[in-house]
């Protein structure tokens, strides 16, 4: 019995510390940077107003490539084969909530609303219906706002899910979109509480959880940085290293300021780095003098992507081997 509880609460832990990295991403994600704007969108208004006899309702949701990348970032949370699918964490704090009575009613709630806003058991569950006909073919279409938000995420943005994709089309991507955005911003918010819900418990020492899930860098806020380095190059057909920690094989150059980096070419024939007077994106602090790199002033090396690409001939005399990122 002691070794199934061990199983069962290593399980269970697992689960959790997958849900916090991952409800972490999301806590980071630019549309829960304004948490009243974020709620607002679980219910969004139509505006209306009238025009010659005409009611003409309007929309004002966010852009929808940002919904779409808040949709990828909360995919994992809503399927249940993940480690990291909302109902596994609500499963494993209720085994740990066992014992704490409060605690275990709030957890049934939580599930409760999950499955009223995520899974309705009907479609008379959902917020609304939307009803279309084709005046030419006399073809109707019928589908609640639940089933058109699944169609938008797993038909349009996550999947290519023909059969959702098939379902929506009469309805057209707007609809589609419009009924996905308070799908994708409740699951945000019941993420993020629900995060926060874990990491009380965990400072309480009703969880055991690692320190680092809560510590671990989980999104980039900037995608331009500098950092000091060792490059190296060699010529084409040369042995390359075992490892990141192993001795050089002969043949292999440091890159340094002197170095005539015309002879540097990516596959296409390219130089392959180039020198800039721009500004670092971060000062070098004393630490890095001696990270191999060009010195001056503020001289720099950039490199386009692709770079570790092995040219297909030997005219294109040497390439980049390696990066050391030099430790702080």
């Amino acid at each position: 019995m002691a070794r199934d509880q061990a199983e069962i609460e290593q399980k269970n832990r697992q689960c959790l510390e997958s849900f916090v990295v991952r409800a972490r991403r999301v806590a980071e994600h630019s549309l829960a940077g304004d948490w009243e704007k974020l709620v607002a969108l679980i219910d969004p208004k139509i505006g209306v107003r009238f025009e010659n006899d005409e009611i003409r309702i309007r929309h004002e949701l966010p852009a929808e490539e940002v919904v779409e990348s808040a949709a990828a970032r909360i995919r994992p949370i809503l399927l249940a084969t993940e480690d990291c699918f909302y109902m596994k964490a609500l499963k494993a704090l209720g085994y740990a909530c066992r014992e704490l009575p409060r605690d275990a009613e709030r957890v049934r709630a939580v599930r409760a609303e999950w499955k009223t806003r995520v899974d309705p058991a009907t479609s008379l569950d959902t917020a609304y219906r939307v009803l279309v006909a084709d005046t030419a073919t006399g073809e109707e279409h019928d589908l609640d706002a639940h089933r058109l938000a699944l169609s938008w995420i797993y038909g349009d943005v996550v999947h290519h899910d023909t059969e959702r994709r098939k379902e929506g089309d009469p309805f057209g991507l707007r609809d589609r979109f419009r009924a996905a955005v308070p799908l994708v911003a409740w699951t945000m918010v019941a993420t993020i509480e629900l995060l926060a819900y874990i990491e009380a418990l965990w400072k309480d020492g009703v969880l055991q959880l690692r320190p680092e899930v809560f510590d671990a860098q989980v999104a980039l806020k900037s995608t331009v940085w500098e950092e000091p380095a060792q490059m190296f190059f060699a010529p084409v057909g040369t042995e390359p290293p075992s490892g990141a920690t192993t001795s050089l094989p002969e043949g292999w150059l440091p890159l340094g300021k002197g170095t005539d980096l015309s002879r540097l070419k990516t596959l296409s024939g390219g130089q392959l780095l180039h020198p800039t007077t721009s500004a670092p994106a971060t000062a070098p602090s004393s630490e890095d003098s001696d990270a191999g790199r060009p010195k001056g002033e503020g001289d720099t090396l950039s490199a386009p992507y692709g770079s570790s690409q092995q040219p297909a001939k030997d005219w294109q005399a040497e390439l980049i081997g390696r990066w050391r990122a030099m430790q702080p």
